[in-house]
């Protein structure tokens, strides 16, 4: 396998990026981040100082994952989507001295297998974006998402339930949901959406 790296980008030496991975024009990958196997990140991303990928991820155009984010395998984040990192931003200390990397501690989101975020969304850390989870295009997260989850609005807000290939799950009982194209089944237990075993036919 090989890695392909557009000319115009800019990948730190320090950097570590997995076989078969491409990183696309005027993209940056900053020191010390690590890109899993066969992850994707387009035009005009940023991957910040540290950030962790896991396999199969995509960063489409655009986006902006700051340190010390890290996202699991198959992850796909959005054009101009944003993971942000500073709790309390300002430019400037009370003195009004230009604020350093010393005048601030970076905070990071961390987001589950399988999860998406849609386009221009903004996920505000701290949150943890549960496995399979899906983030509505233009959503602005502020709080922790349940795997599964299907949150969108500004705050966001859950207003339903995803199966692993993203389609929203329509509800058999008050507890229990199925995917309406494998019509696998999910149950809600205590707040959290599982898989239910299926039956063999």
């Amino acid at each position: 396998m090989s890695v392909k790296i557009a000319e115009s980008a800019d990948v730190s030496a320090s950097a570590s990026i997995g076989d078969g991975s491409a990183v696309w024009h005027l993209a940056q990958v900053r020191e010390g981040a690590v890109l899993g196997e066969h992850c994707i990140i387009g035009r005009g991303a940023y991957i910040g100082t540290g950030v962790r990928l896991g396999d199969n991820c995509k960063i489409q155009n655009y986006a902006l994952v700051y340190e010390p984010a890290i996202l699991g395998d198959g992850v796909f984040i959005g054009p101009a989507a944003v993971l942000t990192n500073d709790t309390h931003p300002r430019a400037v200390n009370p003195s009004g001295t230009l604020k350093t990397a010393d005048d601030w501690k970076a905070v990071g989101v961390r987001i589950g297998d399988g999860a998406s975020v849609g386009a221009r969304a903004v996920c505000v850390a701290p949150v943890e974006i549960g496995d399979w989870a899906m983030i509505a295009a233009g959503s602005v997260v502020t709080r922790d998402v349940p795997p599964h989850a299907l949150v969108m609005g500004v705050p966001a807000r859950q207003v339903g339930w995803v199966s692993r290939r993203g389609v929203r799950l329509e509800r058999d009982s008050e507890s229990t949901f199925r995917c309406p194209v494998s019509h696998e089944t999910y149950e809600v237990r205590n707040g959290t959406l599982k898989m239910m075993e299926q039956d063999d036919d």
